[in-house]
């Protein structure tokens, strides 16, 4: 095993300090491999409206790329995906004919040979991070706005870094989020500090996630061992992920959506949800055994998914729920535990004595009605 590889069974140090040029293993053979995602955008630079060549345009920047001052020669061609977007003569020379995606998966150039002291592990991560954040934004930097020269046509492009794959970016979004909830002061009563605790991964293969020699289909015990690398789950929900967009640059032809699942998580604590979110942004899937890497879209959940209606107790559970509560209220009061349960008990009987009364009423009613018009009809057959 590399160096750069971190195993689920000895970790030293917390997954919010790993590093994101570093491979972290998550059981059942499968491993979050690091890279780099960037979101491509081609517009026409000057008036002709000659038809794109998406294959020239591929090589054109394929060469730039493998070319000083970038020098990526450890991108490959299937790391860059390009896609045409339809009547391209009737657009405007402002809106886009293109879209791609590039992938960068080898950052080992950005990582020391030489080994350190335990000492100045911590310092030499910090190091490590800030030069990746460096080296990625030369990147966009350099790439943003470039013309691309083929055979004549001139084509201007821009890049950006997608939020699921920008861990700041990400975090500043659920602060502002939460900051601005606070301020409503009758949904965060009771606690004066919101923080997210659930995360959303779409995309990844079911298959992945069964139990081997049983289903295909994602099981909710397999996916739990394995998110609880990073800590302790309250809650999770696995569903088919039927919506996810078809497109090329999305499962790079080699999946279908109806074989991908969709995976709520929610952590008990912020920190270990702070943690999941570090390792999985900037990461891609891989399985032992196989070549498909799996470009995932990982993000935190603003809808309190575990909250709305459909994952509300049933009313057994809302009884026992609201019972635990009144003892514990008894008890800070002093009141007697054996006299308040049997108040309590007498409460929920009579409450379902009423309901079964009321219901057996509106049956009777319905029985004379019904009787009544067939002593009706019968007279007026008589007549």
């Amino acid at each position: 095993m590399s160096a750069s590889t971190t195993t689920t069974k000895n970790l030293r140090r917390p997954l919010s300090s790993l590093p994101p040029t570093e491979t972290l293993e998550i059981g059942y053979a499968l491993s979050l491999s690091p890279r780099v995602k960037f979101l491509l955008t081609f517009f026409r630079a000057d008036p002709t409206v000659r038809p794109l060549d998406d294959w020239k345009l591929k090589n054109a920047l394929l060469s730039f790329l493998r070319s000083p001052p970038l020098s990526l020669n450890n991108v490959p061609d299937d790391d860059l995906l390009l896609r045409r977007l339809p009547d391209q003569h009737k657009r405007k020379r402002d809106e886009a004919i293109a879209t791609g995606t590039l992938y960068i998966r080898d950052l080992s150039f950005l990582r020391s040979a030489d080994r350190v002291s335990a000492d100045r592990e911590k310092k030499e991560e910090e190091i490590l991070r800030k030069r990746f954040l460096d080296w990625r934004e030369s990147v966009v930097e350099r790439l943003s706005g470039i013309e691309l020269n083929i055979e004549g046509v001139k084509f201007k492009m821009t890049l950006d870094i997608p939020v699921s794959d920008d861990f700041e970016k990400m975090k500043k979004s659920w602060e502002e989020f939460y900051a601005f909830k606070s301020n409503d002061s009758t949904r965060f009563m009771r606690n004066s500090d919101p923080k997210p605790d659930t995360i959303i991964v779409r995309g990844v293969p079911s298959r992945w996630f069964a139990e081997p020699l049983v289903s295909s289909k994602a099981s909710q015990m397999v996916t739990h061992t394995i998110f609880s690398v990073f800590g302790k789950i309250r809650n999770i929900n696995v569903s088919p992920d039927d919506n996810r967009s078809n497109e090329a640059d999305d499962t790079k032809g080699e999946l279908v959506s109806d074989l991908n699942c969709k995976v709520w998580v929610r952590f008990e604590t912020y920190e270990d949800f702070y943690g999941a979110m570090n390792v999985l942004c900037g990461r891609s899937m891989e399985k032992e055994g196989s070549l498909l890497k799996v470009d995932y879209e990982v993000t935190w959940d603003k809808d309190n998914f575990f909250r709305s209606p459909q994952q509300k107790p049933s009313q057994p559970q809302f009884r026992e729920r609201e019972r635990g509560r009144e003892r514990q209220r008894d008890r800070q009061r002093g009141y007697s535990p054996v006299r308040m349960e049997h108040s309590r008990k007498s409460h929920w009987v009579h409450a379902d004595f009423d309901n079964a009364q009321r219901k057996r009423f509106k049956v009777y009613d319905m029985i004379i009605r019904v009787m009544t018009d067939y002593y009706m009809i019968a007279q007026l057959g008589n007549t």
